[in-house]
Formats: C-alpha cells, structure tokens, sequence
C-alpha cells in the first residue's frame, strides 16, 4: 500500500492509499474527514473540489495524492480554524450561499485571488471566479461579498 507523507493544514499527515493515483479529494474526505471540499464533476470542471496547494487554487479531484510530497495543502477547514476568516465572514454578511454545495470551492478561489490581487475589478473577479459553478445563481452575491472584503485580505 502506497504510503504518502503530506502537509495538510499545517499538519504533517502521513497518507496511506491503496493507488499512488488516488486524487487528493478522496484522501481528504475519506481518509482524513475534512468533508468541505466537495465531489461536483470528478474533471476539474466545477470548482467544488477547490483547496490550496501552495498558495495557488487546485481542483482535488483530479489531483494525485503522489505528486504532493513536500507541498502545502489548505482546505476551507484550514483557512481559518473557526470559519471566520474574512471571505468566510463576507459570504455570511451578505447571503450568499443557497444550496450552499459549491460555496468551499467558491471561497478557497476567492481566497486564492485575493491573495494574487488584493484589489479586483469585476471583470477580474468574473474571469478569476468563472470556472467555479454556481447552479443557484449567487455570482452577483459572490462578487459582491469578494469586493467588500478586498483589500483587507492577504
């Protein structure tokens, strides 16, 4: 059994798996239970499944837990221990979530570009946010929450 050692949250997580390929979404939801990343389409196209690696926004689903050794890992468990983080804060401030299935993918994105561009234009948070699907129609709500905390996130 492929054993992995991986950086999740600021924590060294020592992974076993029973394929090399296994993508990282599985590992989190079923091995380690940090169930806010979601399974939306299994291809990288929807954004629920959305973490951090590095820094950078990553789709989970298609990500292989092989290829993570040595890299940091956040999912929206990790960005801040008690969900206060500021997006977190905006997205409750101005009701954005319906369904709410999406809205982890929605926030690490949102995290990911603000850290990337403190201060978006609209047409900088659509084209950044455009690969994250909503099917309840929040986006204007989401854009919304996004500016009200730009600038203040890092």
């Amino acid at each position: 059994m492929p054993r992995h050692q991986l950086t999740i949250n600021g924590k060294n997580r020592r992974i076993d798996v029973d394929h090399a390929d296994t993508p990282l979404l599985w590992v989190l939801r079923d091995e380690l239970q940090l169930c806010g990343s979601k399974y939306g389409c299994g291809k990288g196209l929807c954004g629920a499944c959305t973490v951090h690696v590095d820094g950078q926004a990553t789709r989970s689903c298609q990500l292989p837990v092989s290829g993570l050794a040595g890299r940091k890992i956040t999912t929206i468990e990790g960005l801040d221990a008690r969900g206060q983080h500021p997006l977190q804060q905006a997205w409750v401030a101005h009701d954005v979530a319906q369904c709410g299935y999406c809205q982890a993918g929605q926030i690490m994105q949102a995290a990911a570009l603000l850290k990337a561009n403190p201060r978006p234009s609209d047409a900088e948070i659509d084209a950044a946010m455009a690969g994250n699907l909503c099917r309840c129609g929040t986006q204007l709500r989401i854009r919304a929450a996004i500016k009200s905390v730009a600038g203040r996130v890092a």
